[in-house]
This record gives structure tokens, sequence and C-alpha cells, in this order.
């Protein structure tokens, strides 16, 4: 019999710490189980994992206005119930009609409800899409919204959903996720039911301070977590304070790592830091990083 699927998450309180580096190291070193980007408001974990695309759907969420110009009469309710400014004149060979402006366009319905030849309709919106890559070291699942896209959170659910499917189907044990920043909806969406978070933080005020706000929300959910101070040698009494506040919280100090420039000379390259080499102290500590965090899992 299989065991459970295991699932662990990269998140962070803040953007910019450096956790898709890091779990960019973490699809190399665990290589050949399924990796997966929950980040879909600022994708970009396939900078490091150069994915080829083998599968991908549209992703619709909402609602947006659409126009039958053949009955549209141009009387303007719509201009004038619409409180987005979504509706504007136009003229054509017909004289003055009505367009619409797709941007912003809230998808409230008003305009449909009260138009009155029945121009005008709600039809689901395209806001993103999903994708099923492979890479070198695993199968890769990943969404993206696109300009203006909307409700993320529910995005996020799709792709692990279909990260989980892609599991089962290739008989993979471990999903390893690379989550939004912050403590919002696509967090929320990215947390529940993983068995291990890795809290990646930087030794500043605005680094703690998130780093609180995204324990006590990994806390509620009752996950296991541990701590990686990255830039750690920045500001060593914030880093010490980092690792009183992981103990006295019940959270694993994984592990530190200094400032290093090679994770933006791995980052040009479309490397991860392991495969791109350079710095043998950041390589070992990312190692016993994931060997902790493996071990967790087990």
């Amino acid at each position: 019999m299989r065991t459970k699927m295991k699932e662990v998450l990269t998140i962070s309180g803040k953007g910019g710490t450096g956790k898709t580096s890091l779990t960019g190291c973490f699809a190399q070193l665990a290589s050949g189980h399924v990796v997966a980007d929950c980040d879909v408001d600022a994708a970009n974990l396939y900078l490091l994992l150069n994915p080829e695309s083998t599968q991908s759907k549209d992703f619709y969420c909402g609602y947006i206005s659409r126009l039958d110009r053949e009955k549209c009469v141009g009387c303007g309710k719509c201009k004038e119930l619409c409180r987005f400014g979504a509706i504007d004149d136009a003229i054509d060979l017909r004289g003055d009609t009505i367009s619409l402006n797709l941007t912003a366009c809230e998808g409230c319905g008003v305009c449909a409800d009260h138009c009155p030849t029945g121009a005008l309709s709600l039809v689901d919106r395209l806001t993103g899409d999903i994708c099923v890559s492979q890479t070198r070291y695993a199968p890769f699942v990943h969404g993206k919204l696109g300009a203006g896209g909307e409700n993320s959170g529910k995005l996020v659910s799709e792709v692990r959903k279909l990260a989980r499917e892609t599991a089962e189907k290739e008989k993979r044990e471990l999903i390893i996720i690379d989550g939004p920043p912050g403590i919002g909806c696509p967090v929320i969406a990215s947390v529940g039911g993983v068995d291990y978070a890795v809290l990646v933080t930087e030794p500043t005020l605005a680094g703690m301070h998130d780093l609180r706000r995204i324990a006590r929300l990994v806390q509620h959910f009752n996950i296991r977590a541990g701590v990686v101070i990255n830039k750690s040698d920045l500001n060593e009494k914030n880093a010490w304070a980092i690792e009183d506040f992981a103990k006295a919280e019940q959270i694993d100090l994984l592990g530190s790592l200094p400032y290093s420039p090679v994770f933006n000379q791995a980052q040009r390259t479309g490397k991860t830091v392991i495969e791109y080499g350079g710095d043998n102290g950041i390589i070992d500590t990312v190692a016993k990083i994931w060997k902790k965090v493996a071990s967790n899992l087990s």
C-alpha cells in the first residue's frame, strides 16, 4: 500500500525573501516529485525550472459584459447606470453606438439587466491559465493570472487540485509548493491541508513583523512549520530575535543563509543555486535545510 501523499509549502509573510529560489533548490534536491507554483499573481518559479508545457487550460472566474452590436440601438441606458465607467460612446458606420471598456467592467450585471433590447449579457470571464509542464527535475503545475485577473485564491485551489491529480497519475509521493507572499486568500488556499510549511524571512523589521503574521496563520491551521532566515548577516541582532521567536512558538529553526550574490547570478542563468554552483557554503546549507524538511515529512 502506498503511503499518504505529502505536501510541503514554502511561504513568506512578505515578498522578496528568497522563497522561490529556495523552492527551486528543493525541486532539484527532491528530483522526481511534483512541483507546483501557487504564487499565481506573480508566478516566476518557471524562470528557474524552464518548463516545457505539455497541457494547458483556460481559467475562468467571475463575469464580464458582452455586447451584441446588432441589437444595440445606442440609447445610453447602460452608460447612465454603470458606476465603473465601463461604457463608452463609439462612432461607427451606424452613427453613435455603445462600446465596452472590458478592463473597467466589474461584471456586476446592471447593464445586462436594464438593457431594453437585450444587447448586453454576462459571460464567464477568462482571467488566467493553468499549465502542466515537464522540467528537468519533475512534473510542474503552475497557474498565472492575466492582467487585472481576479480571485487568485480560486486559481491556487485549482493548481493544487491539478498537482494532486498529476501526482496520483504518475505515482509521486511528494508535492513541493511555492506559495504566494502575505496572509491573504491565495496564501490560505495554499496552506490548507499541507503537511509542512517552510517560512522564509529576513532579519529586518518588516520581515520580522510579517513572520509573526504568517506564523499565526499556519498555527491556526495546525500545520507544523520551520523557519529559514535568509540574508541572516544583514542584522545579527534581528536574526537572533527571530531564532528566539521560533523557539518560543515551537517553530523549527531549519537554517540561516548569509547574503550571497550567487542567488542573483543563478537566476540570470535560469538555474537553481545548487545547479549553478559558485558557493559551496550556500549549497551545503540549503541541502541541510531540505534534509530537515524531509525528515519532518516522514
